[in-house]
């Protein structure tokens, strides 16, 4: 664990190495953030959808969606807005966006997507759930994307409550091993720290990097992902206290920046 925060300077992060578990435009947008605050970002993906296992399915899907069939579409992850990219998906004025949190919203919005609800108290499925009940007392239409692991809690709960919800498997999480390098500079300190941004990442920086240095900040976008990244056997050393990138970052920033090793020495290094 590092030292005690200290006060913070102009650029709190300024000599710091972090590592972007997510590419795409919303890996884009953390690496900006943190060059503003002085840090370095080592984008490297840790994980990526691979297509359905029904992708006929998600093709009517979409293209109902973009005839405006739908009143509502759910999101429940940055994955599921990386899906919503790479199929070009239109999203029509009628149709309103929920986000199970804010790093889904900000994958959304990254994208060129608006968001029009996010849950006020438990970012979580069943939050996204009951807020979307409260709100809509008659029965409306809806979307629902979703991994194929992931469990049909909402669109369960929403078709209990007398929606009327189509359920689609959008993509299947994969992990992407990093490169040698990448992994070298975890082990060797080089990487200050890590953001874990979800479950899915948590698992791949525990089968990516077994070897993290003690000194090296393991920081949680909320308590959610901080539970799921300590089952996934890592050191929790601080959780944002808002589910937001500006705040996971300013979490980082408060620690003092750990020793490193150094660059040229990293290179002496073999697998």
């Amino acid at each position: 664990m590092n030292s005690a925060p200290q006060h913070a300077p102009a650029k709190p992060l300024a000599g710091w190495r972090v590592l972007v578990p997510r590419g795409g435009p919303w890996g884009d947008g953390v690496a900006a953030a943190l060059r503003s605050q002085g840090a370095t970002p080592v984008v490297a993906p840790l994980i990526n959808f691979a297509p359905t296992n029904d992708q006929a399915a998600l093709d009517s899907a979409l293209a109902d969606l973009a005839g405006g069939a739908f009143d509502w579409l759910t999101v429940t992850s940055a994955t599921t807005a990386d899906v919503l990219y790479a199929y070009r998906a239109e999203i029509p004025g009628k149709t309103r966006v929920a986000a199970v949190g804010e790093t889904t919203a900000a994958a959304l919005q990254s994208m060129g997507y608006r968001v029009d609800l996010i849950p006020e108290r438990d970012n979580s499925a069943a939050g996204m759930a009951e807020q979307l009940i409260a709100l809509e007392p008659e029965p409306r239409d809806v979307l629902t994307l979703r991994s194929e692991i992931a469990k049909p809690v909402l669109t369960r709960m929403l078709a209990e409550a007398g929606h009327r919800v189509r359920s689609v498997v959008a993509y299947r999480t994969v992990g992407v091993p990093v490169t040698e390098r990448i992994a070298l500079d975890v082990r060797s300190g080089r990487i200050n720290a890590i953001l874990v941004t979800s479950g899915s990442v948590a698992e791949q920086v525990s089968a990516q990097f077994p070897e993290i240095p003690e000194a090296t900040v393991i920081a949680a976008i909320g308590p959610r992902t901080a539970k799921d990244a300590r089952r996934a056997g890592l050191t929790v050393d601080v959780v944002a206290e808002r589910q937001t990138v500006d705040a996971l970052i300013e979490a980082v920033s408060r620690f003092s920046l750990p020793h490193s090793t150094d660059e040229n020495s990293a290179d002496e290094f073999t697998l």
